[in-house]
């Protein structure tokens, strides 16, 4: 009996790993198929090659076309899409910039440093940054 035990639990040990890795690949590859079959015309998709576009037309077997721009349309193959993703909605700008977050900050921490006091001062006169990003204060390394 103990002569058995060491090549079956040897087995386990190979065969478990194995067939659970192989039912993970078909789970994905399943759920790829199924994604393949259901693009229609006015999905936004992502190739990948990472070229985001909207469906144009997938009457077509193997391909679909992709306007990639307002008039340009191009043919790609169905197992070119990598997935779908939902359509930025970009919102009006209101003239008004959000106040940066300063929860847990002291007045002294969140001020910036003298070198940096210039390009704050120009952006709390009342400008406002093209790219909406915010400046966060600077750390305090070596202060307990």
């Amino acid at each position: 009996m103990n002569q058995l035990l060491l090549p079956l639990l040897l087995l386990l040990v190979v065969a478990v790993p194995l067939i659970m890795g192989t039912r993970k690949q078909k789970k994905q590859q399943a759920a790829q198929q199924e994604l393949q079959n259901s693009i229609a015309p006015g999905d936004r998709v992502m190739t990948t090659s990472g070229l985001y576009g909207t469906v144009a037309d997938s009457s077509g077997d193997t391909t679909i076309d992709i306007e990639i721009a307002p008039g340009v349309v191009t043919t790609w193959l169905r197992q070119a899409v990598r997935e779908k993703v939902e359509p930025t909605v970009e919102t009006p700008e209101t003239g008004e910039t959000p106040e940066p977050e300063t929860a847990g900050v002291t007045s002294q921490e969140a001020t910036p440093a003298s070198s940096e006091a210039p390009a704050q001062e120009s952006i709390s006169a009342g400008e406002t940054q093209s790219s909406g990003a915010q400046v966060a204060p600077p750390l305090e390394h070596g202060k307990k």
